[in-house]
């Protein structure tokens, strides 16, 4: 709970409130953005067609990242990040970013870096002296970082404002922009759809739609190349299912091997051990213990994700947890990689979505190993500290598959 303070606080500190946008917001303004998002981001085709087109497009770009590289060691990060950061982007601004524009590479690495320097050892610093706080050397890298982000996204939003056209919505910010004209043209007063809860909840979405996907498919491809006989069997099943061509979501009913993969790496990475802050409602009494309304409640997803009474192996990276006898893909509730009750991800479809189309088509084109000289017992599967749990930095070799 106190690293949420932490970082609440920081960004308190600075011009933004802490109640708007959605990640952290309560209230009226929480339950209207989080609708407002959710069915924005369905209408730009969240969980369709339209977005498995962008997605698939995207995953062409990534690929031709991997192939530069000859299948020589490269650090998949930047590539991965920017690739992930492009899909949200497209829905949130109704277009892509090219690779190498500066601006878009300098949002992804600062929000990158935020989200790392958020679970570092400064925590415990202000853990233990939070009176302390200013001097902390990673607030300011924090605030110089939120700073420029919020600077960078007010001039995006304000070429959309100048270009906005009411009757062909573009993406989020588009529709935001009509919504709050709207308001303002009826009187309606201390309207939700401020330019700083615009702002804000710009920013909430690029970084979670960046930070935890791409997290996970780095997870996903550094245990293709730890366990190397999984990643023969997920690449047999798509040789068998898809042969040459594409994968699509319709296929996935017939991959369950490979379905399992994407669903054990979600568990066994746990991306987001601790949930974002709830409240408590009303009393209520849990396990003996009473809990008094309004309290903040931090789920502890890793006591789920790793409950020795719900998965066979809890601490072993096994696709089996995720398959029954007859190796059909099955669902467990013991599964909560996107959080639990009113603040489930917002975009948990699209992040299914992408998870199973990049991991896909990465494996369909590519087999992941260790660098020269390095074993698969010498890959390190430990998870770099950070308000999420990305892998540690190292090296893979992307090999183009004959």
């Amino acid at each position: 709970m106190l690293l949420y303070r932490w970082v609440g606080t920081v960004l308190q500190s600075h011009c933004c409130d802490i109640m708007e946008g959605i990640l952290f917001a309560n209230g009226e303004s929480w339950k209207e953005m989080r609708r407002f998002a959710l069915s924005t981001l369905k209408d730009f085709g969240m969980g369709k067609r339209v977005c498995e087109e962008k997605i698939l497009e995207e995953c062409g770009h990534l690929m031709e990242m991997f192939e530069q590289h000859e299948g020589k060691p490269f650090d998949t990060t930047r590539p991965v990040n920017c690739t992930t950061a492009n899909i949200i982007s497209s829905i949130v601004y109704g277009s892509r970013f090219e690779q190498k524009d500066p601006r878009f590479i300098d949002m992804v690495s600062r929000t990158t870096e935020m989200i790392s320097v958020a679970g570092s050892a400064s925590v415990q610093f202000y853990n233990m002296f939070p009176r302390m706080l200013r001097w902390v050397k990673n607030r300011r890298v924090i605030l110089n970082h939120i700073e420029n982000n919020e600077r960078d996204v007010k001039d995006l939003v304000k070429h959309l404002k100048e270009t906005l056209n009411p009757n062909m919505c573009r993406g989020f910010v588009d529709c935001f922009l009509i919504r709050q004209q709207k308001d303002q043209d009826s009187g309606v007063p201390d309207s939700l759809y401020s330019d700083k809860n615009l702002v804000i909840s710009v920013t909430n979405l690029f970084a979670a739609g960046t930070d935890t996907t791409s997290s996970t498919l780095r997870w996903a491809l550094l245990f293709m190349a730890k366990y190397p006989q999984i990643q023969d069997q997920v690449q047999e099943e798509l040789d068998r299912v898809a042969g040459g061509r594409r994968v699509r979501m319709d296929d996935r009913r017939n991959l369950p091997f490979t379905d399992a993969v994407i669903h054990e790496t979600q568990r066994m990475a746990n991306i987001l051990p601790l949930a974002i802050p709830h409240q408590t409602s009303r009393d209520v009494t849990f396990q003996g213990y009473f809990i008094k309304q309004g309290t903040t409640v931090l789920p502890l997803l890793a006591s789920v994700l790793y409950d020795e009474s719900e998965w066979e192996s809890p601490h072993t990276f096994n696709p089996a947890h995720f398959l029954n006898q007859e190796g059909r893909f099955i669902w467990r509730d013991a599964f909560m990689a996107f959080s639990a009750g009113r603040r489930t991800c917002v975009g948990e479809s699209l992040a299914r979505m992408e998870l199973f189309l990049f991991f896909t088509s990465l494996l369909q084109h590519f087999r992941f190993t260790a660098p020269p000289g390095v074993s698969e017992d010498q890959l390190d599967i430990t998870p770099a500290v950070g308000f999420t749990l990305s892998p540690p930095p190292q090296q893979l070799c992307a090999v183009r598959r004959c």
